[in-house]
């Protein structure tokens, strides 16, 4: 329930302060990182999707805008081991789909049909949904399973206690740093991406250790003036 009450109270409170909005959907090339310099090494991107809207405020000048947004984005990564004509091999595959909410300042070229931009900004996001996949070979023997990504019930209120936390749970609450550059057309806009995810994926973990396991995310974007 408060999840839910999350999510709606910062939808409601883009679609209100936004002047504008951009439908905006793509393709998310998703990673996780792998080890204490927050690399992704020999893990392989997860191609997945984001969709939904972004908000235009200008703030002041011709040049700076505040951009939020409402997005359901699909991280993850995909890991294997051998190839599948060997007799043993392993590939397993995480995709959890977020319910994100952007906060990026923009800065834009200032005349023209044509706007080069590029900014930064906070990111926070809620785990919906998802799937983990395994599937392979041991000793020419096949084995598969698929079942739905287990999430934690923790409280983002409480800063210094996990709720819900536990073996082969993720948490439910991320956040992170999110780059942005592209081009604004009349009616459209296309845009390069990169979310940094600053919080740990395993529940019960703690994110300042190191940079292990956090989500690192590509994206292409098209999006359509509304």
């Amino acid at each position: 329930m408060k999840t839910k009450i999350f999510v709606f109270l910062v939808s409601f409170s883009f679609f209100y302060s936004a002047q504008s909005q951009v439908l905006r959907g793509g393709l998310n090339l998703a990673n996780v990182s792998i080890n204490n310099d927050g690399d992704v090494d020999e893990n392989n991107f997860l191609a997945s999707f984001q969709a939904g809207f972004i908000g235009n405020i200008k703030l002041g000048t011709s040049i700076l805008y505040f951009q939020p947004g409402i997005l359901l984005t699909g991280k993850g990564s995909k890991t294997q081991a051998g190839e599948t004509t060997d007799a043993t091999y392993y590939r397993a595959t995480t995709n959890p789909i977020y319910v994100e909410i952007p906060a990026t300042f923009v800065l834009k070229s200032p005349t023209g049909p044509v706007k080069v931009f590029g900014g930064a900004g906070p990111y926070i996001a809620v785990g919906i949904a998802g799937k983990n996949k395994v599937e392979g070979k041991f000793l020419g023997t096949s084995f598969k399973s698929e079942k739905n990504i287990e999430w934690s019930n923790d409280d983002p209120s409480t800063l210094n206690y996990e709720e819900g936390a536990g073996y082969g749970i993720m948490k439910r609450f991320d956040y992170g740093i999110n780059l942005v550059a592209g081009v604004e057309l009349p009616h459209t806009v296309l845009a390069v991406g990169y979310g940094h995810g600053l919080a740990k994926l395993q529940s019960g973990s703690d994110s300042g250790a190191d940079n292990n396991n956090k989500h690192r995310v590509i994206s292409f974007t098209l999006g359509i003036k509304l």
